[in-house]
């Protein structure tokens, strides 16, 4: 059994939907929303975002270079932050009680902005967790292998020891590199029922 548990955050405990990123920022710029789609990428931009080596005005500057559209900043904020849809209940009613037999733990590639808003609109969610290591504040993201050694270092817990679970097959290659038992899982349903077989 494992002594800690680590776990992505969208799209494993926290719903998301980037298509909604693209149809508000669409609607902010009055453009098609398949164009921001199709020119969007998780470019060298937003992965340094991610690791907190630029803020989000300039993201959102570099965006506007991308893109091709010109938007105050609220307005990139306000579809940047329209990711969010809900909590994955099934996952959550798991949290509190994993939280008292294992040390649980969040890794998420993520961002100051979507930082501040997942932690507002979702308290409870979030509640159970000991520790949220967050991408742009460790200055380290999946599916780095050492991103997850140092995650493990501040965690004191031996990689053989965590168990991960990511919608990402590359992060949990990455993690898998790093000796961590990793799961790659995307629906609620199976990611509820792995965690609740640790329960017992």
């Amino acid at each position: 059994m494992p002594k800690a548990i680590l776990l992505d955050l969208g799209g494993v405990v926290l719903g998301i939907n980037v298509a909604q990123v693209f149809q508000t920022w669409a609607r902010r710029a009055g453009v098609e929303s398949e164009r921001i789609q199709h020119s969007w990428a998780m470019d060298e931009a937003y992965k340094l975002h991610e690791i907190g080596a630029i803020d989000f005005a300039e993201y959102a500057g570099r965006l506007e270079q991308q893109l091709g559209i010109n938007m105050p900043l609220s307005d990139w904020r306000a579809g940047w932050n329209a990711i969010w849809t809900e909590p994955y209940a099934q996952v959550v009613d798991q949290l509190p009680g994993l939280a008292q037999r294992y040390k649980l733990c969040a890794f998420s590639n993520t961002n100051a902005v979507h930082a501040e808003a997942f932690y507002a609109q979702y308290p409870q969610a979030l509640e159970s967790f000991s520790s949220m290591f967050l991408s742009h504040e460790i200055g380290a993201r999946k599916p780095d292998p050492d991103a997850f050694l140092q995650v493990c270092n501040k965690m004191s817990t031996h990689p053989r020891d965590v168990l991960f679970i990511d919608d990402s097959a590359a992060n949990v290659e990455g993690a898998r590199a790093a000796g961590i038992d990793a799961h790659h899982l995307v629906k609620e349903r199976d990611i509820a029922a792995l965690l609740q077989s640790l329960s017992h």
